[in-house]
């Protein structure tokens, strides 16, 4: 079921946005309909990663799924998840938030990671990085510590009038 994802422009959302998410402890079918209303939503809305605290469940999973060209991201479910290591290489690139909609931003971003986690059922799993996927995963784990995007953009936030066409804002 696709839900509302939390917009940070609504004052009592934001707050929730700030929060730290809870872990999960208990695995089971809610788990993974949770899991499912994330997919539904974070697809209704174009996106390629979300966390639970955006569509108002303040519990640590987050989900990624791209399919386009060569940067693919498989469909993938953490709950719990912590990033064990980063590359000290970083890379500054283009991020947006589903809780921003049309604002971006420059960000700097280990290039490599490793992370571990639970899946819906609760087994551990343990996987490497690189790329869009490991923006996308530090993205979301951001979320789940109450910290946005914008609190890491360098320089100005800009939306996209045209494909062609910004404007600061």
């Amino acid at each position: 079921m696709k839900r509302k994802i939390l917009l940070a422009e609504v004052s009592d959302q934001l707050s929730m946005l700030r929060k730290i998410s809870k872990p999960i402890k208990e695995f089971g079918a809610s788990t993974s309909a949770l899991a499912t209303d994330m997919f539904d939503s974070m697809h209704a809305a174009k996106g390629v990663g979300l966390s639970a605290v955006q569509i108002g469940v303040p519990e640590r999973m987050i989900v990624a799924e791209y399919t386009e060209a060569k940067s693919a991201v498989p469909k993938m479910v953490l709950v719990n998840p912590e990033i064990t290591w980063s590359s000290k290489r970083q890379v500054l690139d283009e991020e947006g938030c589903l809780s921003f909609p049309n604002i971006y931003g420059m960000v700097r971003r280990p290039e490599k990671i490793t992370y571990k986690a639970l899946d819906p059922k609760g087994q551990i799993i343990e996987g490497k990085a690189s790329g869009l996927l490991a923006r996308i995963i530090q993205h979301e784990i951001d979320h789940l510590n109450g910290v946005l995007f914008i609190d890491l953009v360098e320089g100005d936030l800009y939306t996209y009038e045209t494909q062609n066409d910004t404007k600061e804002i």
